[in-house]
């Protein structure tokens, strides 16, 4: 069976990693996939259900287990939940099966993107505004290690996307 190509979109949450892959998927002509959605489909309840019920390390490998068996065939832009290239070897496996895109973002730009939506995200529901920034910071700084491994950095906050569909149109001739 032939596998399609595949565009990994990466970064914190917030950064507008399914928006932007969605419309990157639009423009190159490819299928998308959220995997947030796909782990949603497969475990029959809502991430910050599993989150609460089983806790993160169990959600880790479940997330690691979609993405490692995503079943690929046609072209497809994928964007990925904040924490997957962060754990395992998600980031090798996706640095090895296709480009991996990091939608970079300053702690400032995603805390005024995620204020009004702490409740759907459960790593951040029960934080204050005040804290809102200080967990940012520290976990962008913690995974920011991970998220440089990507193979393009944009800058998310003023995303070109046919700029990127060009690079990327390039990078599979």
């Amino acid at each position: 069976m032939a596998t399609g190509r595949r565009v990994y979109i990466i970064g914190f949450m917030g950064s507008g990693k399914s928006t932007a892959g969605k419309k990157l998927a639009l423009t190159l002509g490819w299928q998308f996939l959220d995997l947030d959605k796909q782990i949603e489909l497969k475990a029959g309840q809502p991430i910050k259900d599993i989150f609460s019920s089983l806790g993160e390390d169990h959600f880790r490998r479940i997330e690691a287990d979609a993405l490692l068996n995503l079943k690929i065939i046609e072209d497809t832009v994928i964007s990925t939940g904040g924490g997957t290239p962060c754990f395992g070897n998600n980031m090798d496996f996706m640095l090895t099966s296709g480009f991996v895109v990091y939608l970079k973002m300053t702690p400032g730009q995603l805390k005024s993107r995620l204020e009004g939506s702490t409740s759907d995200r459960p790593l951040i529901n029960n934080l204050t505004k005040k804290d809102l920034l200080k967990y940012i910071s520290d976990k962008l700084l913690e995974r920011e290690e991970y998220y440089l491994k990507a193979s393009f950095i944009v800058e998310g906050g003023n995303l070109d996307i046919k700029t990127l569909s060009n690079l990327i149109k390039a990078r599979f001739v």
